[in-house]
């Protein structure tokens, strides 16, 4: 993509002109530092005919160069004022292709978004830190019609969905985020990039979806079930846990070699193959 594919000079020009007062209880930080931009659009490597979508456009630091590169899009945007500021700017002056859903990202049905002749879904966002993970949780019962997902979170967030199974950052986070999708940490953004500055430094990642699981849990709620009571007890051993959990059945040496993990392992050894081949043989236990 041209660097010069959208004009920066209008873009501080649009920013200086909205006196928008950043709302706490929506989580706004507003994006501003050009070169940031720059980087996440480039990151996303954009096609004209993508089916774009953007959650929480804010001011539209992202949005315009974003719409620089698509022949079509769709925003959504709970604060109303925002998304208004955004229709005139954008949607009537700029591109006739331009949509504008005001409503909570939560409340979004993606699969009405999806259409053949349009494509997979392509999903990006500075997302409200403080809602940050149910709305990556809803976006997972549409993986089906997503391509990928961009987005900008808390980058202590972002380590814990893009950890390496071992490590001290792998979590609930990775190993759900990592069966459903391929994860990629993309880059750091400092917080001086935002208006006002967060108190977190940022980082922008790439989730996206399995075309075919390489591993699927046989109950895929249970699965997670087990993975969130095991990390809730992350000090303790398998064995231990299975033993004190009121969710778990207890599991005796034979399921634990059935599945083939060593019962005095904890949590954060066990890959993403592992927690299904236990949360399996839990739910065979439970049925038995």
């Amino acid at each position: 993509m041209s660097k010069n594919s959208f004009d920066t000079q209008t873009l501080s020009a649009n920013l200086r002109r909205t006196k928008h007062q950043p709302r706490k209880r929506f989580g706004q930080n507003f994006l501003h530092d050009e070169s940031v931009i720059r980087q996440i659009v480039d990151s996303i490597h954009l096609d004209r005919d993508d089916n774009l979508i953007e959650i929480g456009p804010g001011m539209g630091a992202l949005t315009e160069p974003l719409l620089a590169e698509v022949d079509a899009m769709t925003v959504v945007e709970l604060d109303r004022d925002l998304a208004d500021s955004l229709r005139i700017r954008i949607g009537a002056n700029s591109h006739p292709n331009f949509t504008i859903i005001k409503a909570s990202a939560m409340d979004v049905d993606y699969r009405e978004l999806y259409s053949p002749e349009r494509g997979k879904l392509r999903v990006v966002g500075n997302l409200p830190y403080n809602i940050s993970t149910p709305i990556l949780f809803h976006l997972l019962n549409y993986a089906d019609v997503i391509k990928d997902m961009h987005f900008m979170l808390q980058k202590e967030v972002v380590e814990r969905i893009t950890a390496e199974v071992g490590s001290k950052t792998y979590g609930r986070l990775s190993v759900i985020m990592q069966y459903h999708c391929d994860t990629d940490y993309l880059l750091t953004v400092p917080k001086e990039a935002f208006n006002p500055a967060p108190k977190v430094t940022s980082a922008v990642f790439r989730l996206s979806p399995h075309k075919t699981k390489p591993v699927v849990a046989e109950d895929e709620p249970y699965f997670a079930i087990v993975v969130r009571e095991t990390f809730n007890h992350r000090r303790k051993t398998l064995r231990a846990i299975f033993k004190k959990s009121t969710l778990l059945p207890t599991l005796s040496e034979d399921d634990f070699a059935a599945c083939g993990i060593d019962p005095q392992a904890r949590p954060e050894t066990l890959s993403v193959s592992d927690f299904v081949a236990l949360s399996n043989q839990a739910k065979a236990r439970l049925d038995s």
